[in-house]
Parts: structure tokens; sequence; C-alpha cells
């Protein structure tokens, strides 16, 4: 299976890495063209609304249909929004090219964590695949932001300039390219039946399982920070006459350190438990959040983000792995489109509410409360211990 996953994990490097660069391009073309910061939190905003209403269907179809057919679909809409921007780099367009590189996203990786979770066998090998898996992201969120900084610094007649920023579309539109290209040769597994009076089960009784529900619970808040850090760096770096690729290589740090930890967590994935892991995330990033917009240079924000990107980079091998092990294998898509529905919504509202609790309280506020919630929201990981990871009901 090693190779296969190298392969898987390939393919969504340059899928992810396609919606990671538009997120950082296109909120900094919208800053250049004089929108406002509650402008670009709508803008962010609307990469995760498409997977809100896709998510459960996206899930369900992976469930029927498995890995190449929905991959396929991801890619068309990705490279489609990202060269709808080359074409028209105009605020609208920047919406609708956010709507389907995000969208597009989310349902091919559903359909990739569910064929992966499915091929692993026991809780052991589901930690250290969804670590190896994981990795992807970690590295898109680095190659795309820097990138785009680059071509957008370097790839017209000045740094900045529209041409620059029609160079970072361009690359992020060829990307996805790859990423059918990767999965074209894996082999789909073999379909599973649900078992039941023919009727098919709704995804809300998986939201019935109490530790289902703090699992849940736990990945918002700590999505939530992720949200804050994406939201937060380019405007942060804008008011401090910070470059696009210095913007770029900021977010990049944080990538490659959750990159870096992701490696090291098969290693040691026996002496790893989900809840510990968790509860340790939450509270360490708690305090990092507190510190960070008490930087004031780029290197003291690069640092921030180094040990952020540690603290929140372990996190999705342990939630994958316990969903993997507390949901029926016949509805693990399900359970993965219900997840992305439920951190998704609220990254469509908090990028909206991180600009406008700007405006009232300032960026910095906008860091301390998170970090605050988060804080408080540690005993919920705490009581994951409860049921234990093989607990279903």
């Amino acid at each position: 299976m090693t190779r296969e996953l190298a392969r898987l994990i390939l393919a969504q490097i340059c899928l992810h890495a396609c919606m990671a660069g538009m997120r950082m391009a296109a909120p900094l073309l919208a800053l250049g063209q004089g929108y406002s910061p509650a402008a670009v939190g709508v803008l962010l905003a609307l990469f995760a609304l498409m997977q809100v209403f896709l998510a459960l269907p996206a899930g369900r179809f992976a469930d029927r249909h498995g890995l190449r057919r929905p991959v396929s679909y991801g890619v068309l809409a990705a490279a489609c929004g990202a060269g709808a921007a080359v074409a028209f780099p105009v605020f609208p367009v920047l919406c609708l090219a956010a709507l389907l590189t995000g969208g597009a996203t989310g349902a091919a990786t559903i359909a990739l964590q569910r064929h992966v979770g499915r091929a692993a066998g026991g809780g052991l090998q589901l930690r250290q695949v969804f670590s190896w898996l994981a990795i992807g992201p970690a590295i898109s969120n680095f190659l795309g932001p820097f990138s785009a900084g680059l071509l957008i610094d370097h790839g017209g007649a000045a740094p900045g300039s529209l041409q620059g920023y029609r160079a970072a579309f361009l690359l992020m539109a060829l990307l996805p390219v790859f990423t059918w290209f990767l999965v074209r040769p894996t082999r789909e597994l073999p379909a599973l039946t649900v078992l039941g009076d023919g009727v098919p089960p709704k995804a809300w009784e998986l939201l019935q399982r109490p530790l289902f529900r703090r699992l849940l619970g736990v990945n918002w808040l700590l999505s939530s920070c992720w949200d804050v850090h994406t939201f937060v760096v380019p405007v942060f770096g804008f008011q401090r006459g910070i470059s696009a690729s210095v913007i770029g290589s900021i977010l990049g740090a944080f990538a490659l350190a959750a990159a870096l930890v992701r490696v090291l967590m098969p290693l040691v994935a026996a002496r790893l438990t989900e809840w510990k892991v968790l509860a340790f995330s939450m509270l360490a990033t708690a305090v990092l959040f507190g510190a960070y917009p008490l930087t004031r240079s780029a290197p003291g924000m690069g640092i921030c983000s180094v040990l952020l990107g540690f603290s929140l980079g372990m996190v999705q091998p342990m939630i994958m792995s316990m969903l993997h092990q507390i949901t029926p294998p016949a509805r693990h898509g399900e359970a993965l489109g219900l997840r992305l529905m439920t951190i998704n919504g609220s990254s469509v509202l908090m990028p909206m509410l991180f600009g406008s609790a700007g405006a009232l309280v300032g960026i910095a506020g906008v860091f301390w409360i998170t970090g605050a919630l988060v804080g408080l929201g540690s005993r919920l990981a705490w009581h994951l211990q409860a049921g234990g990871p093989h607990h279903s009901s």
C-alpha cells in the first residue's frame, strides 16, 4: 500500500495546493483593489460555503462510487474556477473561483480519506496512514501560497501587478490536472452494502452518538484556529507593509511545521493516544494565540506560525483515526461528509465574523478571543477518553 498511498498523497497535494494558493492570492488582490477586510472575510468564507452544501452528498456519492469519479469531478471544477480568475481577475469572479476550488477540494478529499481509511486495518494503522495522508494538505499549504506569492511578486512587470496575479492563478488552474493522472491508476475497493429495511440511514443519526458529537466539537474549535490564522496573517502583513512573498512564506512556515510533525507521527503512532494529543493541542494553541498578536515583525510572526503548525498539525490524523473507529464502515463517507459540513459551516461564518470583530476590537482581539474559546473547550478533548476510541453508542 506504500506506493499507492504515496501517489494519493501527491494527488491530494496538487488539488489542495490549488485552493491554498487561491486562498492566499485572491484576498491579496482584493485588498490591492481597495476592498475592506470585511469583504476579504466574505471572500475567504466562500472557500468553505460550497463544501457546506456538498459535504454530505459528496460523502454519500463516495460511499456509492468509490474514489475516481468524485475526484474527476473535483479536478474539473477546480481547474475551471482558477482558470476563470485568470481570464477575469475581478472580485465577483474571485468569489466564483473560491466557491469552485473550495467545493472541489472538499469533495475530492472525502473520497480520498474514505478510500485510505477503508484500506487500513486497526487503530494503529489508521493513525499511521492518516498521519501520512495529512502530510498532503500541510505540504500544499506551503507550496500553494509560496508559489503564488513568488509569481505575484515576480511573474509580472512589477511586484503585485495584475499580470503577476494572472500567472499565479494560471499555475493554480494547472495543478488539479496532475491530480487526475495520479488517481487514475488506483484500484477501487469493493462496494459495501448497508444492512437494514431498505430505508437509507440519515446522517443526523450519527450525531446521536455522544463520542461523535464531542469529536466534532473538538474538530470545530481547532479548525476555527486554522481559519483565524489564514485570515489574520494576510491582513497583519498588509497592514505592516510586508510583501506578498513574505506573507506566503509565513503561511508556508506554518504549513511546513504541520507537515514535519505529521511526518514524525507515524513513527511514534503506537505511543500516541488520540484524546491526549487533542487535549495538548488545544491548550498549546490557546497559549500561542495569546502571544501571536504581540509580535510586530515578520520573523516574530514566522516563529509563532511554526509553533502553531506543530500544535495544529497533529490534530487531523487523530480526528480521522477516531472517526473511522466509531462509525460503521459502510457510512465512513457519510461521517466524513458530516464532519466536513460541520467545520466548513463555521468556516463560512467565521471569516465574516473575524472581519466584523476586527473592526470592533482589532485584529489582535480576534486572536485573543479565539484562544480563550479553545482553551475553555479543551475539556471536550479530555472527555473523549470516557468512551474510548472503540465506543460506538
